[in-house]
């Protein structure tokens, strides 16, 4: 009968120690994907940072922009009152309106696909973060389950 006991504590220490070798190399999976997705956090965090200070800079230009087109427009009214004396004047500062429009409407372009970046990486951040709280759920279930087996 002792014999029977030795040999029951011995399967059943080698059991455990099979099991804590299983969970050793879950918890290590587990926590370089945790590692990973925190890395990818981390980058896009940074990208959106990037991408925050360019809007910002975009729109101090723009307001930039529209303090020269009002300036150009004032001008411009002056220059129609003495046009007789420079119509070539005024040829070359409507070519000058035209290419700022152009540059107003690339620069908004530019800031639309900005923000759709943004929201897109938004996007993909939030799955990130929803696929990490699945396995940590995972991760818990199976910690419980561990746990259960162990008080068994």
């Amino acid at each position: 009968m002792n014999r029977f006991f030795s040999i029951f504590n011995f399967v059943g220490v080698a059991a455990i120690g099979v099991l804590c070798c299983a969970q050793w190399q879950t918890n290590g999976r587990l926590e370089n994907s945790v590692q990973r997705l925190d890395q990818t956090r981390l980058e896009q965090s940074a990208k959106i940072a990037d991408q925050e200070r360019s809007l910002k800079d975009n729109a101090a230009d723009l307001d930039d922009l529209r303090q020269r087109l009002s300036m150009s427009e004032s001008e411009l009214q002056t220059t129609i009152a003495q046009r007789d004396h420079l119509t070539a004047e005024d040829k070359q500062l409507k070519a000058a309106l035209d290419k700022w429009i152009a540059a107003v409407k690339e620069r908004d372009a530019a800031l639309q696909k900005a923000g759709d970046l943004i929201q897109k990486l938004a996007g993909e951040r939030n799955d990130a973060i929803v696929k990490f709280n699945e396995l940590a759920d995972k991760y818990n279930a199976l910690v419980k389950q561990a746990s259960n087996a162990q008080g068994n």
